[in-house]
This record gives structure tokens, C-alpha cells and sequence, in this order.
């Protein structure tokens, strides 16, 4: 199996930034892509980003396309969304997931794509 932790939400002012980290351990080497999606309060789990876990492809939700960027610590099997230029839409739940089948990363946008899923970190953003 493998396990997956978020840490680095908080409370940001609009305009701001924050990078969230996400450690994944266990099988890491079934590991075909990692993403990250958020949820709002009432809505439903909204994609963000992937990238695989070979290295180098990215994919983005329409929303956060050139405000956000997913990349990876090959040394420490972690995984980071920075997040810039954050607005108070941006305001959720942010997991972390993995998923362990070849998806085209470029067509890995689902909550039923990815296996494991992380706990969750809280982003904010007051306007």
C-alpha cells in the first residue's frame, strides 16, 4: 500500500502564496502518478494537478493553469504544490493522492483514478 501526508495549508491574503508538501511512503515504487485535488465546503472534489511519478509530466485543472505548479523531491518522496497568486475561491481541502495504474497523465483528472488518498490539509485565503 501506499501512504500518503499533507502538511503546509494555513491563512493567506489574496495575492498570496503557500506550498504544500505531501511525504508518500509504503510501495512508493507501484506509484504511476500523484495528483492533488481540493474540495470546498458543499462542493465536490475538484481537481488540481498530476504529475508523474517517473518525473517531468505535468497536468493542470483549468482553474489554477499558470498560478500553480506541481513538482517533486526525488530525494525524499515528497511531493509539493506551490500556489501562487491565490484568490479566495482557491479556499478548500487540499488532498494529496497517488495512483498505482498507467493513466495517461494527461487524462488522470478523477477521484477514481487514484488508490490512496492523504488526510487532507486546510487552505484559506481571505480576501
Amino acid at each position: 500500500q501506499v501512504q500518503l501526508a499533507e502538511s503546509g495549508g494555513g491563512l493567506v491574503q489574496a495575492g498570496g502564496s503557500l506550498k504544500l508538501s505531501c511525504v508518500v511512503s509504503g510501495r512508493t515504487f507501484s506509484v504511476y502518478a500523484t495528483g492533488w485535488f481540493r474540495q470546498a465546503p458543499g462542493k465536490e472534489r475538484e481537481f488540481v494537478a498530476a504529475l508523474s511519478w517517473s518525473g517531468g509530466s505535468t497536468y493542470y485543472g483549468d482553474s489554477v493553469k499558470g498560478r500553480f505548479s506541481i513538482s517533486r523531491d526525488r530525494s525524499r518522496n515528497t511531493v509539493h504544490l506551490q500556489m501562487n497568486s491565490l484568490k479566495p475561491e482557491d479556499t478548500a481541502v487540499y488532498y494529496c493522492a497517488a495512483s498505482v495504474r498507467p493513466y495517461n497523465i494527461l487524462a488522470i483528472s478523477t477521484t477514481k483514478q487514484y488508490d490512496s488518498w492523504g488526510q487532507g490539509t486546510q487552505v484559506t485565503v481571505s480576501s
